[in-house]
């Protein structure tokens, strides 16, 4: 069900609508189009258009109605009585697929809060036939007193589930701070849902993330090293998907996990460029961002499945001649050795020289910097050892004063008047 209130119907919010019913496993019968100037405040699309869906519900003996608004538990509530069937609005049913996805233990949890937070507005469905009392004292009615037993377990429950999620919390920060000791920057897939993240991931990581033709395939993030040219490394991680009108509840339910997006030094944000709603998408997924205050992080857009829109793997720079859009596709490959040097681009960009004298007893810590860095130019001076020049960014250059072999006297002295960035 899809009532128009201003404007008019976009066939893509229709489409999505579909595309949603089909990743819970509903079959859908049939779509119903309504028009209001403001929502009916008793049943949102009205008496009549309640009766028009009671009768296609009798006619196609459908099991659930799906209303693509967010509905009031009143609402709900009355629209069930008038068509005697199960209604569930959008937020309902992006939390079922949400519970059908999740598989971590930390994903189950943030799933279950958000449907006992949706819940905890809606027992009064339940109880319905135990709620009329009769007046006078000593006379209260059993579904009030089973309503309240409903409300409070729901709370001890909601109690207990975020405490288990702020230890998770702790855990994740904890391994954040681990990460943050290593001079690895790290990038986050973001983009709406069933834009191709997954899939890019799994293509430049050769890692195994399950990746469908379906609305929120991948819910639990995921994070692999790169290897980026140049002697450069990332940690990608993959994030859950974003949609229109997503849930406020799934958004404050998800925020330890959307904290990796939070955290990134960089955001791909991947575009269906064979969807013809792709601006539109991303102005979605850009709004989502600005809710987790991750507005500000910089991006580099990923124009993704280039083999169905024709389009040849290329890039653009922006007016600072930074590359900041690219296309490829994740099926095929294309494109992919552009994405990784444009990643190897931004992340080498604030890079400096370092200049160093290793002597012969140094040989480990050699083989460290060919290990772990960029090696600008090396060569072997007369009394022995090595000279070597370095392109380091910050977090590597701290990692390297913090290096058990390193000694203060092995950088040069003129390195502190050729510090200069390298470019791409």
């Amino acid at each position: 069900m899809q009532l128009r209130l201003s404007g008019r119907i976009e066939q893509e919010e229709l489409e999505e609508l579909r595309l949603l019913a089909e990743s819970a496993g509903a079959q859908v019968c049939g779509t119903i189009l309504g028009s209001r100037q403001i929502p009916d405040a008793a049943t949102f699309i009205g008496k009549g258009k309640a009766e028009e869906i009671r009768d296609a519900v009798l006619r196609e003996c459908a099991d659930v109605v799906l209303v693509n608004h967010t509905l009031s538990p009143a609402q709900e509530r009355n629209l069930e009585k008038l068509i005697s069937c199960r209604v569930l609005d959008r937020t309902g049913l992006i939390l079922d697929i949400f519970a059908q996805r999740a598989r971590s233990a930390e994903g189950k949890l943030q799933v279950e809060l958000a449907q006992l937070e949706h819940l905890s507005t809606r027992l009064v469905r339940g109880w319905t036939h135990l709620e009329r009392q009769k007046g006078g004292i000593g006379l209260r009615g059993p579904g009030e007193t089973q309503l309240e037993v409903d409300r409070r377990q729901i709370r001890e429950r909601i109690k207990k589930l975020n405490e288990r999620l702020e230890q998770v919390n702790v855990q994740r920060r904890s391994r954040r701070r681990a990460r943050h000791k290593v001079p690895i920057p790290t990038a986050s897939l973001v983009g709406y849902t069933n834009a191709g993240k997954s899939s890019l991931f799994n293509r430049l990581t050769s890692a195994a993330v399950y990746a469908a033709d379906q609305l929120f395939a991948t819910l639990d993030p995921t994070m692999r090293r790169l290897e980026l040219p140049g002697k450069n490394a990332v940690i990608l991680a993959d994030t859950v998907g974003f949609i229109r009108h997503l849930p406020h509840d799934l958004v404050e339910a998800f925020k330890s996990t959307l904290e990796e997006v939070v955290e990134a030094d960089l955001l791909l944000h991947v575009v269906d460029c064979a969807n013809v709603e792709r601006f539109d998408q991303m102005q979605r997924v850009n709004e989502v961002l600005t809710e987790i205050e991750a507005n500000a992080i910089p991006q580099i857009v990923v124009f993704n499945k280039i083999d169905l829109s024709g389009e040849a793997a290329r890039y653009e720079r922006d007016a600072h001649g930074h590359i900041s859009r690219v296309w490829v596709s994740a099926q095929t490959g294309e494109g992919m050795d552009i994405l990784l040097q444009a990643l190897a681009d931004h992340f080498g960009r604030d890079r400096q020289r370092y200049h160093f004298y290793l002597p012969p007893e140094a040989g480990r810590l050699r083989a460290a910097l060919y290990d772990r860095f960029q090696i600008v130019n090396e060569s072997s001076p007369e009394v022995g050892g090595w000279h070597i020049e370095l392109a380091l960014e910050a977090a590597q250059w701290a990692w390297l004063q913090q290096h058990a072999d390193y000694r203060a006297q092995y950088l040069l002295p003129e390195s502190k008047s050729v510090l200069a960035p390298t470019g791409s």
